[in-house]
């Protein structure tokens, strides 16, 4: 499991011209899901992501996490991150998880943010979408488990 954590002034996502996840301050996150992921890596990114300490305190140092400065989440499920381009310039995409299984673990990964008492919004899974954002920093940060 693969997450891209981008710090963000704001987000949004839209499906057919509609917005279905938009937040204010806080983080983009694009998740990755392979074969082999479980609640347990789930759970760790969680953990990680919620106690992330890149918001700046009052003396300008990234020191605080995203409930300290009641921030939100957009999380976007993201298949492609996990692209294998050596075989040539088309990529492959077998190290993705089949879609049952990703969106479960996406829903997983969602609900236990939730339950770390930070507001969530989503992104649609499988849904083509377009995903607009103004990082903050720029600050973007990749972490597997």
């Amino acid at each position: 499991m693969k997450i891209v954590v981008q710090r963000v002034k704001n987000a949004q996502v839209e499906v057919e011209r509609k917005i279905v996840g938009k937040i204010q301050k806080g983080f983009l996150v694009l998740l990755g899901i392979t074969h082999n992921d479980t609640l347990e890596e789930a759970d760790y990114l969680v953990k990680k992501l919620c106690k992330l300490r890149v918001f700046t305190d009052e003396n300008d140092k990234m020191n605080l996490a995203i409930k300290d400065i009641e921030g939100e989440l957009l999380i976007v499920s993201q298949f492609t991150l996990y692209a294998d381009c050596t075989g040539g310039n088309r990529p492959s995409f077998t190290k993705a998880a089949k879609p049952e299984q990703a969106n479960r673990l996406y829903e997983y990964f969602c609900s236990s943010c939730e339950k770390n008492d930070i507001h969530v919004e989503k992104g649609i899974f499988g849904a083509d979408m377009k995903v607009s954002l103004l990082n903050d920093g720029p600050v973007t940060i990749i972490i597997e488990k």
